[in-house]
């Protein structure tokens, strides 16, 4: 019977546990942002930033914004441009040749050619770079261009909102660009109720039936009233810009694909936040992170692809969600992941279902094995869930990164889910949760690691450490939620060792994988590197 006592300080945690027998079966052997600069005479866009997830692209590739950069955009330009409808001279052009449009209610003008205005709708029917400001306060911009007409609206203080339906809406055109002037603040706000609830009637504030690229430095707020915040039937790049999004259903929606260049967007959704949709064609449907900054709270998913999830750089942070991530197929490659959910964190579902069975690391009963998965190669990755932490229907992979999983409290869900195998051959993983479903790596892992099965659940706020014999510390982990198992894995572990666990000790972090020693810890057991305990449990998919 251990009696323990338990302080903490913002540079120290020391706990125990008391009355904690260790039942500790062992765990597994081997198991710019397209910036662009100022409106002079032309836009000078930045189509790379350096961070350490990534490379910058090349000289031949991009240009670099002399006066301001986004630290967490990193774009492979000519990725980008290969894969969607971007493309870095759409953000040069010659201001000589912008049409200025100034809004105003039942007074609304331009001087140029290629816009009629009638009423409070401002009509833009050419290709062109049009400079927009002012405000209707129930009216209606309209791009209805030619099928090959680039169209480029430069939103330079404009207050837009309707009554009846969407306030801007592209019909027509091959690519529509909304470009968010440097210092400007820019409010988009639809009715809500629309007039026209047809199947191919507009349903969001911003609506494009075109491709459509945000980009700039400035700020826009979208308020989706009635149903969605921007919308693109089409494909969609988010350049740059600030953008704040909140919308009755889904916040924003690529029907081809989404792409995250860079810039900062904040989504609050009443459904679904980011979200790409085509899951008929073969290429379509994918939403990748290259860089920027996106955070989501949502009342359904949180982001979420047809096919293809991927993160390779910039910051997600999806602070509420039923499922926190979801896509047939999901890769974290570099970047910081931060995932809240009140079912799965972290979810490859969808698409077509393949064989059962399976090798090591099948959990959930024999569950089918599907054409899903789960891939970490590098980043961090952090899942706080209610349900399944890391969850695929097919097999899933860690070879780099960190990976921290708090899972569920209750046995029906597991920290790791996984129908097929889980392989672990390097990165760090931690994945604490519930006993009831733990699922271990699978046995062609080349990376070892160790389980942990408490026989009371460690309270939330626990130090649990792992000490090599010679009583190095090769693993420390503080608890958010009570814990019942833990799965640790690292290149610190040597497959077949014996480890002593301790609770309690002196951490420098007071969550998550952090660094400790063992003054005041309190020893619990011993386990032995590379030996998983399966359990099959009845895990929802």
């Amino acid at each position: 019977m251990l009696i323990v006592r338990r302080s903490v300080s913002s540079t120290t945690l020391k706990t125990s546990v008391a009355a904690l027998a260790l039942a500790l079966s062992l765990a597994g052997c081997g198991t710019g942002t397209p910036n662009a600069g100022s409106t002079t005479t032309t836009q000078d866009p930045a189509t790379a930033g350096a961070t350490a997830e990534a490379p910058a692209a090349d000289d031949a590739t991009a240009e670099t914004a002399s006066d301001t950069t986004d630290a967490t955009a990193v774009v492979a330009a000519d990725a980008i441009t290969e894969d969607t409808h971007y493309d870095a001279d759409d953000l040069t052009w010659d201001a000589a040749e912008e049409i200025p449009v100034t809004l105003a209610d039942g007074a609304s003008s331009a001087t140029g050619d290629g816009v009629t205005v009638d009423g409070d709708t401002v009509t833009i029917t050419a290709a062109g770079t049009y400079r927009l400001s002012g405000s209707l306060t129930d009216g209606q911009v309209v791009v209805a261009a030619g099928e090959e007409d680039v169209v480029r609206v430069i939103l330079d203080g404009v207050e837009l909102a309707s009554s009846t339906g969407s306030p801007f809406v592209v019909t027509s055109a091959n690519e529509a660009l909304v470009y968010l002037e440097e210092g400007s603040t820019n409010t988009l706000t639809d009715a809500d109720s629309y007039a026209d609830t047809g199947t191919d009637a507009p349903n969001a504030a911003l609506y494009s039936t075109a491709d459509l690229t945000i980009a700039g430095s400035g700020a826009l707020t979208v308020n989706g009233n009635a149903n969605n915040g921007i919308v693109s039937k089409d494909g969609l790049v988010l350049a740059a810009g600030d953008v704040t999004v909140e919308a009755v259903d889904d916040g924003i929606e690529g029907k081809d694909y989404v792409a995250l260049l860079g810039g900062t967007y904040d989504v609050t959704a009443g459904g679904d936040g980011v979200k790409s949709t085509n899951a008929d064609e073969d290429g379509r449907g994918w939403f990748t992170v290259y860089g920027g900054q996106l955070v989501v709270s949502s009342g359904d998913d949180g982001v979420k692809a047809a096919t293809i999830l991927t993160v390779d750089a910039g910051t997600v942070n999806v602070t509420e969600s039923v499922e926190g991530m979801e896509a047939q197929h999901i890769a974290v490659n570099g970047g910081t992941v931060g995932v809240t959910s009140s079912d799965d964190g972290v979810n490859a579902a969808g698409g077509s279902s393949g064989t059962t069975g399976g090798g090591g690391g099948m959990g959930g009963g024999g569950m089918e094995v599907g054409d899903y998965t789960v891939s970490v190669t590098g980043g961090t990755l952090t899942i706080n869930s209610e349900g399944d932490g890391l969850d695929s229907n097919g097999d899933a992979s860690i070879t780099g990164g960190t990976v921290v999983v708090n899972g569920p409290t209750g046995d029906g869900n597991g920290a790791l889910d996984v129908n097929g195998e889980l392989t672990v051959d390097g990165g760090t993983v931690a994945a604490a949760g519930s006993a009831g479903m733990a699922v271990t790596p699978g046995s062609s892992s080349t990376q070892s690691g160790v389980q942990l099965t408490f026989a009371s659940s460690v309270p939330a706020g626990t130090a649990v450490q792992i000490a090599s014999a010679d009583g190095t510390v090769v693993g420390s982990f503080v608890t958010t939620k009570d814990t019942a198992s833990l799965i640790f894995s690292s290149a610190s572990i040597t497959d077949g060792e014996t480890y002593t666990v301790y609770t309690g000790g002196t951490t420098t972090a007071t969550e998550g994988i952090t660094e400790g020693t063992l003054d005041g810890a309190d020893e619990l057991g011993t386990v032995t590197a590379g030996e998983y305990t399966q359990s099959q449990g009845p895990g929802g998919r």
